[in-house]
């Protein structure tokens, strides 16, 4: 098939990419014209952020059969100036691509939510701004589904792992102070963790573009989909795996920091898991393949 992919620059991205195209699809990503793209070699590339016009022109030319959209914009806790960058990388990119898929009646649009919008494990309480402008995200896209042909279907995400991971995330952090010896201060730890292995984070976006590419009735459409972890554990629990798995010393001090404001305890669990999809692997083994590439 072809395949317009955002976000193919970012760490899940990447590694999608590269799945893809082991599968035979063409992929053309979307970026921006400052992005590092020489991982797509001859593959081609739609610029983001050229005149809109000229976009929709390219992107008709193509005739794309789905959509995976990944790009986003992550800000834990914003300032008033992230709020435009916030809404436009998460709300006004994906209205046009929206509009492009309408206009050219492609078949399919996967689209990446976060269980950030479940606060509480509620139908609908956002953590922060981002999970907010997710929210909003989905439902400009309903009218677009509403609308046409598209079978506009969410995966929403929770912490995701693995190798050649640039993004400021726990273990980097970790693995910086116990070569370093350097103490660190946390929160009192209690909060419960769910984390999916990159390989699983792969093969749900594979499992589910086989989905709708046999979904001739749009069964699926509007639906969100999880990819929930066997494992549940806090993140002292994820600390004592990591000096176990690793063979290094934390120097944390457990309580030093408060939660953050609206700190998610628990994991949403509201949304259905992914069909067909299955976690293969667990937590100590993805975190001894993260070691070993490092």
């Amino acid at each position: 098939m072809k395949i317009l992919l955002t976000g193919a620059t970012g760490f899940i991205g990447r590694h999608l990419f590269k799945a893809l195209k082991d599968e035979n699809h063409e992929v053309v990503i979307l970026a921006r014209s400052s992005s590092e793209t020489s991982f797509t070699s001859e593959d081609k590339i739609l610029i983001s952020d050229q005149d809109f016009e000229t976009l929709r022109v390219e992107f008709s030319s193509i005739g794309f059969d789905g959509v995976i959209h990944l790009a986003s914009l992550y800000v834990n806790q914003h300032k008033p100036d992230d709020i435009k960058d916030l809404i436009q990388s998460n709300i006004f990119l994906g209205t046009q691509i929206l509009e492009m898929a309408k206009e050219n009646n492609v078949s399919w649009f996967v689209n990446t939510g976060t269980l950030f919008q479940h606060f509480n494990n509620e139908k609908y309480n956002p953590v922060n701004l981002y999970a907010a402008t997710k929210q909003a995200f989905e439902d400009v896209a309903k009218y677009y589904y509403e609308t046409s042909g598209l079978n506009f279907v969410t995966l929403k995400l929770n912490d995701t792992y693995g190798p050649a991971d640039t993004r400021k995330k726990i273990f980097n952090l970790w693995m910086e102070c116990a070569n370093s010896g350097r103490e660190l201060h946390m929160s009192p730890g209690e909060q419960k963790m769910e984390l999916i292995y990159i390989d699983d984070v792969v093969n749900g976006y594979m499992t589910l573009v086989k989905l709708l590419e046999n979904d001739t009735n749009r069964s699926y459409c509007g639906k969100s989909f999880s990819l929930p972890s066997k494992e549940r554990m806090s993140l002292k629990k994820l600390a004592f795996i990591f000096e176990e798995v690793t063979g290094k010393s934390l120097d944390i001090k457990w309580g030093k920091l408060n939660y953050r404001p609206r700190e998610v305890m628990e994991p949403a669990n509201i949304i259905e898991a992914l069909p067909g999809w299955k976690q293969k692997v667990l937590f100590k083994e993805g975190l001894g393949r993260l070691i070993g590439d490092t």
